[in-house]
């Protein structure tokens, strides 16, 4: 069985299932429709059942009544009562008949058919009173006694009593008719309509199930279309057969897929041009760059023997020279990560003493409080490290407050390296853009002295060996950014180590340098720190 139909086994278990829904519905329909018809036609054929068998004993048993019951004497004996009983009971369609009458005044005697069937201990109370009733005559009514009758149970059995009296003085008469033949005949009917019932709820299921199928293998298609086109198939087209709603449902899919392969060819096309143009852009400033530097190193050197009035022109020019330096190296790093082409070279590093590295090369070690134990050995990129580092501490440095204090420790198979500063920490609207480029704080203050690139290079770089940085306000005042890596990042080289990656050419190859340049581009604080206030540089 494979994976797909296992999952399509599920998925139609569950009861947010549309087939199973489909299903149930079709059979709750079903049945409601059978249970209804069923139970129509079983009281029908009861009434209709009960009414006939009914119906011709009365008929038979009044009939009786008049050609036999009425021609006895008028003080009958009870062989009389007897005889005529037994004559109305064999002439009759199966029925016990019992006759009561007064052989003198108050002497009751009482003729059976069969003493051991009826007697009238089975007559009902009630209905003993109804017969022996005499009835007002009306323009309604013509006779002073009616028949009589009721159904009852007698020991379980279904029976049929009914009643009369002869007019003008005669005996009465109580017939027993048993309707046990009508019962199993009815309970014959309920079994077979309850079959039937069952049949149809089975036929419904059957049904629902092909209906389901029919409707739903197109939806399915189309599900597992839609979600090869949110993994990123934009190829994937629909065959479309017939002219039903779900062909048109099938044939707006194939349109709106390849409106969106269309739409993402040209925004990677236009993306590809803009990352393109940057990288050239980038390559080509860098050799006007490099002899622009030589040059404002040069004049910075003779700085001091200027005229005054050009001394600061010429300091401006060095500072913005060099900026412009690092902006074009980061959109240069930028554009690797943009492209996929950035690499990983792994060696085996010392943290603490590459945290010492960093911290020393751009002459922070007075500004930074380090806690880290030696020999704590990682496998990672020490260049990118110390970019990460590097942009880090110089961002809590020129935006927040010092003392910066750095936290190394190992948790597991990860790498934690917290930095902490002493400034106002972060605004909580700045918070989720602390990470994005050239994010501004504060719209007044549009240029600061970073490139508004260094946090996202940082966490580009954490992104690479599989770790991530998160930016947060400390409750103690200050604001920490918690840099997490794994230990031993070879299984993203798949195990090629340093020999698997290239490095690239960029301002932060360096492990040194000035600490405006090395880090802290891309910082971001609230007001009352150092720096610009309120500003992402």
């Amino acid at each position: 069985m494979t994976e797909r139909t296992k999952r399509s086994i599920r998925a139609g278990l569950r009861w947010t299932s549309l087939r199973l829904r489909l299903v149930v519905v079709f059979a709750l329909v079903a049945l409601t429709a059978a249970v209804s018809a069923s139970g129509i036609a079983y009281w029908l054929n009861r009434e209709a059942v009960l009414t006939r068998t009914q119906d011709t004993a009365l008929d038979d048993f009044r009939r009786q009544m008049q050609d036999t019951a009425a021609t006895l004497p008028v003080r009958p004996t009870k062989d009389d009562l007897q005889r005529a009983a037994g004559q109305m009971a064999s002439g009759g369609p199966g029925y016990n008949v019992l006759l009561e009458d007064e052989r003198e005044q108050g002497k009751p005697i009482v003729g059976y058919s069969d003493l051991d069937a009826f007697t009238l201990t089975d007559v009902p109370d009630s209905l003993r009173k109804q017969v022996a009733r005499k009835q007002p005559l009306t323009a309604n009514n013509e006779h002073e006694y009616h028949l009589f009758w009721q159904r009852t149970s007698i020991s379980g059995t279904p029976y049929l009593v009914a009643g009369t009296r002869i007019i003008g003085g005669g005996p009465t008469g109580y017939m027993l008719k048993s309707l046990d033949q009508e019962r199993q005949d009815l309970n014959s009917l309920a079994w077979s309509l309850g079959i039937a019932t069952a049949l149809a709820l089975i036929g419904s299921a059957l049904l629902a199930q092909a209906a389901a199928t029919t409707v739903l293998r197109p939806v399915q298609r189309l599900g597992d279309a839609a979600r090869k086109l949110g993994e990123g198939k934009l190829d994937t087209r629909l065959t479309v057969s017939g002219t039903d709603e779900l062909a048109d449902l099938s044939r707006t899919f194939n349109r709106t897929a390849s409106s969106l392969e269309k739409k993402v060819a040209d925004m990677s096309a236009r993306e590809e041009s803009s990352r393109r143009f940057v990288a050239d852009m980038s390559h080509e400033l860098r050799t006007p760059l490099t002899a622009i530097t030589a040059v404002a190193e040069v004049l910075e050197d003779e700085a001091d023997s200027l005229d005054p009035m050009i001394a600061p022109a010429v300091h401006l020019v060095v500072s913005e020279t060099r900026r412009l330096n690092d902006l074009v190296e980061n959109l240069m790093e930028v554009t690797r990560f943009d492209a996929g082409t950035a690499r990983l070279v792994l060696d085996d590093v010392d943290v603490a003493d590459q945290v010492t590295a960093c911290i020393d090369a751009r002459a922070w070690l007075d500004a930074v409080d380090l806690d880290a134990e030696r020999g704590m050995m990682v496998r990672l990129d020490p260049r990118r490290l110390d970019v990460i580092l590097a942009n880090l501490i110089g961002n809590a440095l020129k935006h927040g407050g010092s003392p910066v204090n750095v936290k190394v420790r190992t948790e597991g198979e990860e790498l934690v390296i917290e930095v902490r500063d002493h400034g106002p920490g972060i605004p909580e609207e700045v918070l989720p853009h602390v990470f994005d480029r050239f994010y501004k704080a504060s719209a007044s203050r549009p240029r600061s002295e970073g490139s508004g690139l260094g946090l996202s290079i940082a966490v580009e770089n954490a992104h690479i060996h599989g770790g991530d940085i998160t930016a947060a306000n400390s409750p103690e005042g200050g604001a920490v950014f918690v840099l997490r890596l794994p230990r031993d990042a070879s299984k993203l080289t798949g195990g090629a180590g340093g020999d698997g990656g290239v490095p690239e050419n960029g301002a932060d190859q360096k492990p040194g340098g000035r600490g405006e340049d090395a880090g802290g581009s891309g910082g971001v604080r609230g007001s009352g720190g150092k720096g610009e206030d309120g500003g992402v540089s």
